[in-house]
Protein backbone atom coordinates (compact mmCIF):
# COMPACT_ATOMS: atom_id res chain seq x y z
CA UNK A 1 0.00 0.00 0.00
CA UNK A 2 1.01 3.71 -0.49
CA UNK A 3 1.78 5.49 2.71
CA UNK A 4 1.48 9.77 2.28
CA UNK A 5 0.84 10.08 5.78
CA UNK A 6 2.94 9.69 9.11
CA UNK A 7 2.77 10.50 12.57
CA UNK A 8 5.88 10.80 14.24
CA UNK A 9 5.64 10.35 17.99
CA UNK A 10 8.43 12.01 19.90
CA UNK A 11 10.54 14.42 18.62
CA UNK A 12 13.74 13.61 20.13
CA UNK A 13 16.56 13.31 17.98
CA UNK A 14 15.15 10.16 16.09
CA UNK A 15 12.11 11.63 15.87
CA UNK A 16 13.57 14.73 14.04
CA UNK A 17 15.57 12.18 12.38
CA UNK A 18 12.46 10.02 11.02
CA UNK A 19 10.25 12.94 10.32
CA UNK A 20 13.12 14.31 8.10
CA UNK A 21 13.26 11.48 6.30
CA UNK A 22 9.65 10.47 5.90
CA UNK A 23 9.45 14.23 4.41
CA UNK A 24 12.37 14.05 2.10
CA UNK A 25 10.07 11.36 0.72
CA UNK A 26 7.26 13.41 0.22
CA UNK A 27 4.91 12.46 2.96
CA UNK A 28 2.43 14.37 5.21
CA UNK A 29 3.92 14.25 8.47
CA UNK A 30 2.40 15.04 11.72
CA UNK A 31 4.77 15.42 14.93
CA UNK A 32 3.43 15.21 18.68
CA UNK A 33 5.13 16.16 21.23
CA UNK A 34 3.87 17.33 24.61
CA UNK A 35 6.77 19.65 25.07
CA UNK A 36 5.77 23.42 24.65
CA UNK A 37 8.99 24.14 22.55
CA UNK A 38 8.46 21.23 19.99
CA UNK A 39 7.89 23.43 17.02
CA UNK A 40 11.13 25.13 17.52
CA UNK A 41 12.80 21.76 18.19
CA UNK A 42 12.03 20.11 15.52
CA UNK A 43 12.50 22.93 13.00
CA UNK A 44 16.14 23.85 14.29
CA UNK A 45 16.55 20.10 14.03
CA UNK A 46 15.44 19.85 10.88
CA UNK A 47 17.36 22.25 9.13
CA UNK A 48 20.68 20.95 10.79
CA UNK A 49 19.39 16.97 8.96
CA UNK A 50 18.90 18.76 5.78
CA UNK A 51 22.36 18.82 4.31
CA UNK A 52 22.56 15.34 4.85
CA UNK A 53 19.37 14.79 3.21
CA UNK A 54 20.52 16.41 0.00
CA UNK A 55 23.96 14.59 -0.60
CA UNK A 56 21.64 11.75 -0.41
CA UNK A 57 19.38 12.60 -3.57
CA UNK A 58 16.78 13.42 -1.77
CA UNK A 59 14.65 16.25 -2.56
CA UNK A 60 14.88 19.37 0.47
CA UNK A 61 12.96 22.35 -0.95
CA UNK A 62 9.95 22.91 0.48
CA UNK A 63 11.00 20.09 2.83
CA UNK A 64 8.35 21.12 5.96
CA UNK A 65 5.71 22.03 3.51
CA UNK A 66 3.51 19.23 4.74
CA UNK A 67 4.81 19.59 8.21
CA UNK A 68 2.44 20.22 11.42
CA UNK A 69 2.54 19.64 14.94
CA UNK A 70 -0.35 17.81 17.06
CA UNK A 71 0.30 17.69 20.60
CA UNK A 72 -3.01 15.83 21.63
CA UNK A 73 -1.74 11.96 20.58
CA UNK A 74 -5.41 10.83 19.55
CA UNK A 75 -5.60 14.05 16.95
CA UNK A 76 -2.09 12.94 15.70
CA UNK A 77 -2.79 9.15 14.76
CA UNK A 78 -6.62 9.65 13.02
CA UNK A 79 -6.01 9.57 9.28
CA UNK A 80 -2.43 8.52 9.62
CA UNK A 81 -1.11 5.57 7.33
CA UNK A 82 1.86 4.60 9.99
CA UNK A 83 3.06 5.88 13.32
CA UNK A 84 6.91 6.17 14.24
CA UNK A 85 6.62 6.02 18.01
CA UNK A 86 10.23 7.08 19.26
CA UNK A 87 8.94 7.84 23.19
CA UNK A 88 10.80 7.19 26.44
CA UNK A 89 12.10 3.61 26.99
CA UNK A 90 10.19 2.87 29.77
CA UNK A 91 7.61 -0.23 29.37
CA UNK A 92 4.64 1.75 31.00
CA UNK A 93 4.84 5.04 29.11
CA UNK A 94 4.84 3.24 25.66
CA UNK A 95 1.91 0.90 26.57
CA UNK A 96 0.35 4.30 27.48
CA UNK A 97 1.07 5.37 23.93
CA UNK A 98 0.16 2.91 22.21
CA UNK A 99 -3.13 2.45 24.12
CA UNK A 100 -4.48 5.61 22.74
CA UNK A 101 -2.25 5.00 19.07
CA UNK A 102 -4.44 1.98 19.03
CA UNK A 103 -7.93 3.36 19.67
CA UNK A 104 -7.53 6.29 17.41
CA UNK A 105 -5.38 5.17 14.74
CA UNK A 106 -7.02 3.99 11.54
CA UNK A 107 -7.11 -0.08 11.20
CA UNK A 108 -4.88 0.03 8.16
CA UNK A 109 -2.25 1.84 9.95
CA UNK A 110 1.28 0.43 10.23
CA UNK A 111 2.30 0.83 14.44
CA UNK A 112 6.19 0.50 14.81
CA UNK A 113 8.26 1.22 17.78
CA UNK A 114 11.85 2.27 17.49
CA UNK A 115 12.41 1.21 20.97
CA UNK A 116 16.37 0.24 21.58
CA UNK A 117 15.66 -2.36 23.75
CA UNK A 118 12.11 -3.26 24.80
CA UNK A 119 10.80 -6.31 23.23
CA UNK A 120 7.22 -5.65 20.93
CA UNK A 121 5.98 -8.63 23.41
CA UNK A 122 6.24 -6.89 26.15
CA UNK A 123 4.83 -3.20 24.76
CA UNK A 124 1.82 -5.12 23.10
CA UNK A 125 0.58 -6.43 26.35
CA UNK A 126 -1.24 -3.67 26.37
CA UNK A 127 -3.57 -3.55 23.15
CA UNK A 128 -5.93 -5.30 22.20
CA UNK A 129 -4.69 -6.34 18.52
CA UNK A 130 -0.96 -7.27 19.35
CA UNK A 131 -0.63 -8.77 16.09
CA UNK A 132 -0.49 -4.95 14.73
CA UNK A 133 2.31 -3.92 16.84
CA UNK A 134 6.08 -4.59 15.49
CA UNK A 135 9.70 -3.11 16.53
CA UNK A 136 11.52 -1.09 14.08
CA UNK A 137 14.30 0.38 15.25
CA UNK A 138 17.43 2.49 13.62
CA UNK A 139 20.57 2.90 13.95
CA UNK A 140 20.99 6.46 14.74
CA UNK A 141 20.72 9.00 12.49
CA UNK A 142 17.69 7.38 11.17
CA UNK A 143 17.74 9.67 7.69
CA UNK A 144 21.01 8.54 7.42
CA UNK A 145 22.43 4.88 8.10
CA UNK A 146 20.30 2.05 6.23
CA UNK A 147 20.21 -0.20 8.59
CA UNK A 148 16.43 -0.66 10.27
CA UNK A 149 16.44 -3.62 12.55
CA UNK A 150 12.45 -5.03 12.50
CA UNK A 151 11.51 -7.06 15.38
CA UNK A 152 8.08 -8.61 15.75
CA UNK A 153 6.87 -9.80 19.13
CA UNK A 154 5.16 -13.07 20.02
CA UNK A 155 1.96 -12.25 18.30
CA UNK A 156 2.95 -9.38 15.65
CA UNK A 157 1.74 -10.90 12.61
CA UNK A 158 3.49 -11.93 9.14
CA UNK A 159 1.65 -9.65 7.36
CA UNK A 160 3.26 -6.87 10.10
CA UNK A 161 6.03 -7.71 9.41
CA UNK A 162 5.99 -8.28 5.66
CA UNK A 163 4.19 -4.55 5.50
CA UNK A 164 6.92 -2.70 7.81
CA UNK A 165 10.02 -4.37 5.85
CA UNK A 166 8.07 -3.17 2.31
CA UNK A 167 7.78 0.07 3.88
CA UNK A 168 11.45 0.55 5.16
CA UNK A 169 12.35 -0.82 2.19
CA UNK A 170 10.72 1.77 -0.27
CA UNK A 171 12.55 4.86 2.06
CA UNK A 172 15.97 3.26 1.04
CA UNK A 173 16.85 2.08 4.19
CA UNK A 174 18.33 -1.64 4.78
CA UNK A 175 15.95 -3.60 6.63
CA UNK A 176 16.80 -6.86 8.88
CA UNK A 177 14.03 -8.92 10.18
CA UNK A 178 15.24 -10.63 13.25
CA UNK A 179 14.02 -14.49 13.74
CA UNK A 180 14.03 -13.89 17.73
CA UNK A 181 13.34 -11.26 20.06
CA UNK A 182 16.63 -10.68 22.34
CA UNK A 183 17.44 -7.49 24.49
CA UNK A 184 19.52 -5.04 22.54
CA UNK A 185 18.66 -7.01 19.18
CA UNK A 186 21.55 -7.31 17.63
CA UNK A 187 23.78 -3.91 16.22
CA UNK A 188 23.18 -2.95 19.85
CA UNK A 189 24.34 -5.81 21.20
CA UNK A 190 27.54 -5.69 18.85
CA UNK A 191 28.09 -2.26 19.39
CA UNK A 192 28.62 -2.49 23.29
CA UNK A 193 30.42 -5.90 23.00
CA UNK A 194 33.05 -4.18 21.44
CA UNK A 195 32.30 -1.11 23.32
CA UNK A 196 32.82 -3.03 26.30
CA UNK A 197 36.75 -4.12 25.28
CA UNK A 198 37.08 -0.61 23.76
CA UNK A 199 36.71 0.69 28.02
CA UNK A 200 38.61 -1.97 29.41
CA UNK A 201 41.83 -1.30 27.20
CA UNK A 202 41.52 2.26 27.73
CA UNK A 203 40.77 1.90 31.34
CA UNK A 204 44.02 -0.64 31.46
CA UNK A 205 46.17 1.73 30.19
CA UNK A 206 46.73 -0.19 27.46
CA UNK A 207 46.00 2.99 24.41
CA UNK A 208 43.92 5.98 24.97
CA UNK A 209 40.31 6.94 23.87
CA UNK A 210 41.96 8.38 20.71
CA UNK A 211 44.81 5.59 19.95
CA UNK A 212 41.93 3.26 20.29
CA UNK A 213 39.42 5.31 17.63
CA UNK A 214 42.31 5.48 14.90
CA UNK A 215 43.05 1.52 15.51
CA UNK A 216 39.16 1.37 14.74
CA UNK A 217 38.56 3.54 12.57
CA UNK A 218 42.04 2.31 10.24
CA UNK A 219 41.39 -1.54 10.64
CA UNK A 220 37.99 -3.27 11.29
CA UNK A 221 35.79 -0.48 10.95
CA UNK A 222 37.23 -0.22 7.26
CA UNK A 223 36.92 -3.70 6.93
CA UNK A 224 33.72 -4.18 8.43
CA UNK A 225 31.95 -1.41 6.05
CA UNK A 226 32.30 -3.90 3.13
CA UNK A 227 32.50 -7.38 4.41
CA UNK A 228 31.09 -8.06 7.97
CA UNK A 229 32.69 -10.39 10.26
CA UNK A 230 31.52 -13.47 9.21
CA UNK A 231 32.57 -12.82 5.85
CA UNK A 232 35.97 -11.47 6.75
CA UNK A 233 36.82 -14.75 8.49
CA UNK A 234 35.95 -16.46 5.62
CA UNK A 235 38.08 -14.35 3.32
CA UNK A 236 40.82 -14.77 6.45
CA UNK A 237 40.48 -18.61 6.01
CA UNK A 238 41.97 -18.28 2.22
CA UNK A 239 40.60 -20.87 -0.01
CA UNK A 240 38.90 -23.01 2.78
CA UNK A 241 36.82 -20.24 3.87
CA UNK A 242 35.55 -20.00 6.93
CA UNK A 243 35.73 -23.70 7.77
CA UNK A 244 39.04 -23.73 7.25
CA UNK A 245 39.42 -20.59 9.47
CA UNK A 246 37.26 -22.21 12.05
CA UNK A 247 39.57 -25.48 12.26
CA UNK A 248 43.02 -23.45 11.92
CA UNK A 249 42.75 -20.59 13.87
CA UNK A 250 39.03 -20.87 16.05
CA UNK A 251 40.44 -22.65 19.06
CA UNK A 252 43.12 -20.12 19.55
CA UNK A 253 40.63 -17.25 18.88
CA UNK A 254 38.28 -19.51 21.70
CA UNK A 255 41.15 -19.68 24.01
CA UNK A 256 41.55 -15.87 24.27
CA UNK A 257 38.19 -15.23 25.09
CA UNK A 258 38.31 -15.82 28.90
CA UNK A 259 40.99 -12.82 28.54
CA UNK A 260 38.77 -10.17 27.59
CA UNK A 261 37.85 -7.28 29.94
CA UNK A 262 34.54 -6.89 32.35
CA UNK A 263 35.17 -3.44 33.59
CA UNK A 264 32.99 -1.42 35.31
CA UNK A 265 32.03 2.69 35.39
CA UNK A 266 33.36 3.06 38.20
CA UNK A 267 34.54 6.15 39.55
CA UNK A 268 38.02 5.92 38.54
CA UNK A 269 37.09 4.73 34.79
CA UNK A 270 34.30 7.25 34.55
CA UNK A 271 37.28 10.21 35.63
CA UNK A 272 39.58 8.46 33.28
CA UNK A 273 37.26 7.71 30.02
CA UNK A 274 35.91 11.53 30.80
CA UNK A 275 39.36 13.20 31.10
CA UNK A 276 40.52 11.92 27.77
CA UNK A 277 37.01 12.48 26.09
CA UNK A 278 37.61 16.28 26.95
CA UNK A 279 41.35 16.17 25.93
CA UNK A 280 40.62 14.59 22.44
CA UNK A 281 37.16 16.00 21.85
CA UNK A 282 36.55 18.91 23.99
CA UNK A 283 37.66 21.90 21.56
CA UNK A 284 35.02 21.09 18.91
CA UNK A 285 30.86 21.42 19.92
CA UNK A 286 29.29 18.10 19.41
CA UNK A 287 27.28 19.43 16.40
CA UNK A 288 30.50 20.05 14.67
CA UNK A 289 31.59 16.29 15.37
CA UNK A 290 28.33 15.55 14.44
CA UNK A 291 28.43 17.34 11.06
CA UNK A 292 31.74 15.89 10.38
CA UNK A 293 31.08 12.26 10.88
CA UNK A 294 27.58 12.58 8.70
CA UNK A 295 29.74 14.17 5.79
CA UNK A 296 32.18 11.24 6.35
CA UNK A 297 29.96 8.79 6.47
CA UNK A 298 27.59 9.76 3.30
CA UNK A 299 31.00 9.82 1.60
CA UNK A 300 31.52 5.92 2.69
CA UNK A 301 27.82 5.34 1.69
CA UNK A 302 28.89 6.98 -1.53
CA UNK A 303 31.89 4.90 -2.35
CA UNK A 304 30.00 2.03 -1.18
CA UNK A 305 26.77 2.47 -3.63
CA UNK A 306 24.98 2.53 -0.37
CA UNK A 307 22.99 5.84 -0.87
CA UNK A 308 19.51 4.83 -3.30
CA UNK A 309 16.95 7.35 -1.64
Amino acid sequence: MEYGKATVVGAGVIGISWAGLFLAHGMDVVVCDPRPDTERLVRDGLDGITPGLAALGLPTEGLTDRLRFEPDLAAAVAGTDVVQENGPERLEVKQEIWRTVEEAAPAHALLATSTSGIPATAIARALRRPERLVVGHPFNPPHLVPLVEIVPGERTSPETVERARAFYASLGKKPQVLRKEIPGFVANRLQSALFREAVHLVAEGVVTEEELDEVVTASIGLRWAVAGPFRTFHLGGGPGGLPHFLEHLGRAMEAAWPGLGSPSFDAPTVARLTEQARAAFGDAPVAELAARRDRAQIALMQALGDTTP
